[in-house]
């Protein structure tokens, strides 16, 4: 390839890169299961309900009662996990995971599930999450003398647990979470147990269902559907929870603390069919969009969500203003990493693979386009700009959360605050120009819902809940 036709590849990866990665990500996404004959299956098919939690890379680590077995790879959970690789991961028990790199390198050494054998027996380890003061323990064990095979925060749960002393790995796994701070909801697997544990302050989810006797764990309940198991509650706070040959019992041994549930949780990352912290999804997030409209009208003849992600504020903006509903940008489901350049250059290349809007719905029309979030504002620009080139008389962008100002450290991966744009057109942390906005992304009007809109439309308490990325109040120092 000539170097300018490189150049010009480079430049048209990089612009999708930008269109498909402008959203915050979620960490992860963890499934165990205790007690059923086809743990690996099952397994599988949380994480492929997970999926949207994370597509970097999965892995697997089962149990059958003498040796645990592992298999991780870099891909999504369809292409890693065929008969063969799900035979080999024999036994009644097992747990996965699904990634999204926020910390560290996106290689196979940072693939989870980790396991080790150590003093407490084998033992294996995936976490959602993120722990901000992961490097300065790190180095810490690193002075001990701990070698260390990844990058990955995780790790240093680990290295802790198998240096610490105890009668049994639950003692240890207590002793050494009691004195972590962050967010962490954590399935730890042993030859003969599943213990699932989730932070304090509760910023991931984590909940506990059934299928027939066994016993299973999972980030979000839609996982539950799919494997038809039934939903029990959720895992609390600060919960601990040992399941083994004897059953399941429970265990509160960490200090209590102010509950910070990661709000965004039902603005963007878990799916609409979830219940996530006692709560629909789907119903606050069309909440949000009535009261969305209520907060920020406008006159338009066309409501239209940024799929898929505003649909159902959308339909809740709709229903509040009795505009006329319409899904009138289409979705390509099938966009992965890598691409066929084109031969000519195409204007609005990037977001096309993506997005299209259906012309004869939106030509002369005003339009209010309905998206969950903005974070830098690159995506947002590109579709309103084709909203136009598709004959839009208006364009009017409305936001069913607050604008974003700040990075997370609880297991989000988000932008520094320097490149999220509702900081760049702040004079301080209270008051961003949204004119200025509005005028970057080239739309007739911008609007954000309100932090107290939100809240009240999921039905939370701020008291209760971390809202750090729209008000840099961090529920840890």
């Amino acid at each position: 390839m000539a170097a300018a036709e490189f150049n010009r590849a480079g430049i048209l990866k990089y612009i999708l890169m930008e269109i498909i990665f402008d959203k915050f990500k979620e960490e992860c996404g963890i499934f165990g299961v205790f007690g059923h004959p086809e743990a690996s299956t099952l397994t599988q098919l949380g994480l492929f309900a997970l999926q949207h939690r994370g597509q970097e890379a999965c892995g697997i680590v089962s149990s059958d009662g003498n040796e645990l077995h592992q298999f991780r790879s870099i891909g999504l959970v369809a292409d890693v996990f065929d008969e063969e690789t799900l035979r080999k991961l024999s036994g009644n028990s097992a747990i996965g995971h699904t990634r999204y790199s926020t910390a560290g390198r996106n290689t196979i050494k940072e693939v989870q599930p980790f396991s080790v054998i150590c003093q407490h027996g084998q033992l294996a380890i995936c976490h959602n999450g993120n722990l901000p003061f992961a490097d300065v323990r790190r180095r810490e064990l690193e002075r001990e003398g701990a070698i260390f095979s990844s990058t990955s925060d995780t790790e240093t749960i680990l290295h802790s647990i198998a240096r610490t002393p105890g009668n049994n790995v639950v003692e240890a796994i207590t002793s050494v979470l009691a004195e972590t701070e962050g967010a962490f909801s954590l399935l730890f697997l042993t030859l003969d147990s599943l213990i699932a544990v989730r932070d304090p302050r509760g910023f991931r989810p984590m909940v506990l269902g059934k299928i027939n006797e066994a016993w299973c764990v999972a980030s979000e309940t839609c996982a539950f559907d799919l494997i038809d198991a039934e939903y029990v509650r959720e895992v609390e706070p600060g919960e601990m929870l040992i399941i083994d040959s004897g059953g399941l019992r429970s265990m509160r041994p960490f200090r209590e603390t102010r509950r910070a549930f990661c709000t965004f949780e039902h603005v963007y990352f878990s799916r609409p069919d979830s219940i996530i912290f006692g709560r629909s999804v789907n119903e606050s997030r069309h909440k949000m969009g009535r009261q969305l409209a209520i907060e920020q009208p406008a006159d338009a003849d066309l409501v239209v969500p940024v799929p898929d992600s505003g649909v159902a504020a959308a339909i809740g903006y709709a229903t509040q203003s009795g505009i006329s509903y319409r899904q009138a940008i289409i979705r390509n489901h099938y966009v992965g990493r890598t691409f066929i350049e084109p031969s000519q250059s195409i204007r609005s290349f990037g977001v096309r693979l993506k997005l299209n809007p259906i012309r004869d719905l939106i030509e002369g029309r005003r339009v209010v386009l309905v998206d969950d979030s903005i974070v830098r504002g690159t995506t947002s620009k590109k579709i309103v700009e084709m909203v136009r080139d598709a004959g839009a008389k208006e364009v009017h962008l409305r936001i069913s959360c607050p604008p974003t100002i700040s990075p997370c450290y609880y297991g989000v991966d988000t932008p520094s605050r320097e490149e999220l744009i509702a900081a760049r057109f702040s004079t301080d942390f209270d008051n961003t120009d949204i004119g200025k906005i509005s005028r970057f992304i080239g739309a007739d009007s911008v609007g954000y819902l309100s932090l107290e809109g939100m809240l009240a439309a999921i039905g939370f308490d701020a008291g209760t809940t971390c809202n750090a990325c729209w008000t840099a109040k961090y529920p840890i120092r």
